[in-house]
């Protein structure tokens, strides 16, 4: 049987709607958006069109216009109510939200009942053309990561081998053989990602700094370095401030993020020394000295691993469940994970084995009395009941 995301009912229920909003479907690079839309219109009962740029040399606005005005003659001459237009990886026209907002308030003047659905990969590109250009005119529609129920219900994983090789599907059926594996997930994902949405979009003066500090980063993944050390140990070296941009580039484009140190004094926050973490934990993976075999013989190692996994789950579902994600450091007291929603705050502690006795989450609790403080690992909540969780739970 077809596996299907659970946001394919979702997508299907809005577009049994009237016309109001257009649909705009974002995530990272190869995690299903196309599959799943494919997967939408192989059941959709009224008449559509689905046009890719990929496909097109020199996509440009006036093929945007053009492929809109087509649907407007088919709905003429097939005397058709109502039909729906899906443009993939929109977001590699230049301008495209002013065209798009054009050709939607032309219909909406004229009460054509033309649905749009629009995908893209590169969340700063989408999100910039939708804001600047479309505002109150569409509804965002967010696709992650894979989680691992996702992997575990596709693919038959266990909680280790999510552990390690994260969640990209399309990576799935390599991991017999794990050169491959990691080929494939730095060839075809990561520098797809970089190449792609980060570079031709994006003002990047260094380009070898930016991919260097991604291996770095990924490969500190869960552990806290700052930018100034990062200059020194990077071959092409950069101003902080250069660094600074970079990885904020690296994190819209879902890769890599720096996560700020808690505190309630927002400066604090801002000039505090980044925790490293990657968005999907293969990105951690495919730089590592260790096999997966080899992690779990090494404890420590292998704590690594599981506070680098469930860091990445958090990053990944902040925007769908509206939370922010923080580390805490005091002195030798630290919280691995913060979690705020408004005026509620969570403080999640990964016992991996790996450290020595940390009071971290009493000192914390005295400081702060979060709404919920968590613990993962032995004898707490299992890394896999964690990671398998509606991370909502955490803020009832």
């Amino acid at each position: 049987m077809e596996y299907k995301l659970p946001i394919y009912q979702e997508v299907v229920e809005r577009l049994k709607e009237p016309r109001n909003k257009i649909q705009v479907i974002v995530g990272p690079r190869q995690v299903g958006k196309t599959t799943m839309i494919e997967q939408v219109l192989s059941q959709y009962d009224s008449p559509y069109e689905s046009v890719s740029t990929d496909g097109v040399v020199n996509a440009s606005r006036d093929w945007l216009a053009e492929v809109w005005e087509s649907q407007r003659m088919k709905m003429l001459v097939r005397k058709e109510e109502r039909r729906l237009l899906v443009i993939d990886e929109v977001q590699k026209i230049d301008n495209w939200s002013e065209i798009v907002k054009a050709e939607w308030d032309r219909d909406t003047r004229e009460k054509r009942n033309l649905l749009v659905v629009l995908l893209g990969s590169s969340r700063m590109l989408i999100q910039k053309g939708l804001t600047e250009s479309l505002s109150g005119r569409f509804e965002l529609i967010r696709m992650t990561h894979w989680t691992y129920t996702q992997m575990h219900d596709c693919f038959g994983w266990d909680i280790n081998q999510y552990i390690y090789y994260g969640g990209y599907p399309g990576a799935a059926a390599f991991i017999i053989n794990v050169k491959r594996w990691a080929d494939y997930v730095k060839d075809s994902l990561i520098e797809t990602t970089i190449s792609k949405d980060a570079l031709l979009n994006t003002k990047i003066i260094k380009p070898q700094l930016l991919r260097q500090l991604f291996e770095l980063g990924s490969s500190y993944s869960g552990q806290e370095l700052s930018l100034t050390k990062v200059v020194g140990l990077l071959q092409d070296r950069g101003n902080v401030s250069t660094l600074a941009e970079y990885l904020q580039t690296l994190h819209e484009c879902e890769l890599l993020c720096g996560l700020q140190k808690f505190a309630m004094d927002k400066a604090r926050k801002y000039n505090s020394v980044p925790k490293f973490q990657v968005h999907n934990s293969a990105l951690r993976s495919v730089y590592s000295d260790y096999t997966l075999p080899q992690a779990l013989e090494n404890p420590k190692e292998w704590g690594r691993f599981v506070e680098s996994a469930i860091g990445a789950y958090l990053v990944s579902q902040a925007a769908i469940c509206d939370f922010d994600v923080y580390y805490w450091r005091e002195r030798n007291d630290e919280v691995d994970y913060i979690l705020t929603r408004r005026n509620k705050i969570v403080a999640i502690e990964v016992k991996s084995g790996r450290r020595t006795m940390n009071h971290g989450l009493l000192r914390f609790k005295e400081s702060y009395t979060p709404h919920r403080s968590i613990v993962v690992g032995p004898e707490a909540l299992s890394v896999e009941d964690f990671l398998s969780m509606d991370l909502n739970l955490l803020f009832q």
